[in-house]
């Protein structure tokens, strides 16, 4: 295929998919390759707490006698079902707005607009903060809560994307033929606007994972969502917390944060591989 063979020659393209391909099979392959449990105690005497790296615990250990390279094992499956599960509340609720706000354009166009609008202009952080305190407790402080935080507030760019393409398509003849022979319009955007503009969705979506997992572990590190769940971001905050580059446990520090950097580089290299294919203007020659 002519996509397939595009996407083989990017080689941006294929370090992010080696790279996703490498944490995937981490995080499904945890209960064989983490030797301890996310909350396995070490040493329930204290004689291995706050570790440094050694043979025995090639990561250290946190200030529970933890081991911290399990930790981080554990920790990837819910890293990505967190980026994966956002993105997809967001790009699902961001391309309905966008396809119903550029097909039936008026009032319906202006409400949801600005609505829009009032979501772009609201630092993400302080939105987030604020719907994790109003949720219900046994949902705002979950892996639940979580995604649905970050999902709700990362829609309004995508519903502004999808919406100009949608203007664009409206006016298109296939369009019109399905108007004239008398198609309903939930017929016309779902069986003829939709397909056209899922290429986009889906580009978009590669990206906005990458800025899923980085909210989710911003999120984390401020304290929001379970403390029994073993994240990435929860190991830093607890590194922090504990003063883990003062007592000089740097990979404790290091390690998550170099985790996370290169998963949010991955999905980043694969959006630039999938600009490369929908593009043609970015094809080499």
């Amino acid at each position: 295929m002519d996509v397939a063979r595009i996407f083989y020659h990017n080689r941006i393209g294929m370090v992010g998919l080696g790279i996703l391909v490498f944490f995937t099979a981490v995080a499904f392959l945890a209960p064989w390759l983490a030797p301890y449990g996310p909350q396995d105690k070490t040493d329930v005497l204290g004689s291995e707490i706050l570790q440094p790296p050694s043979s025995r615990y090639l990561f250290g250990t946190d200030n529970l006698g933890r081991d911290v390279l399990s930790r981080i094992i554990w920790g990837t499956s819910l890293t990505l079902v967190v980026g994966f599960a956002a993105t997809a509340v967001s790009m699902g609720l961001g391309a309905v707005v966008g396809l119903v706000a550029g097909y039936h354009g008026k009032a319906t166009d202006e409400i949801l607009m600005r609505l829009t609008d009032l979501f772009l202009v609201i630092p993400f952080l302080v939105l987030a903060l604020v719907l994790g305190v109003v949720l219900p407790k046994n949902l705002g402080y979950t892996i639940w809560g979580i995604i649905f935080v970050i999902g709700i507030t990362g829609w309004a760019y995508t519903a502004r994307l999808i919406r100009s393409q949608t203007l664009s398509l409206k006016e298109r003849m296939f369009v019109e033929r399905a108007r004239a022979i008398g198609s309903s319009n939930q017929h016309v955007i779902w069986r003829y606007m939709w397909p056209n503009v899922f290429p986009l969705v889906f580009a978009e979506a590669i990206l906005t994972i990458a800025v899923s997992i980085l909210s989710a572990s911003a999120l984390y590190f401020v304290g929001l969502g379970d403390p029994n769940e073993v994240s990435w971001g929860r190991i830093l905050q607890e590194a922090w917390d504990r003063g883990a580059l003062t007592r000089g446990l740097y990979v404790w520090m290091l390690m998550p944060g170099v985790c996370i950097v290169l998963i949010v580089l991955a999905f980043t290299f694969l959006g630039y591989a999938l600009d490369e294919i929908l593009n043609p203007k970015l094809r080499k020659r």
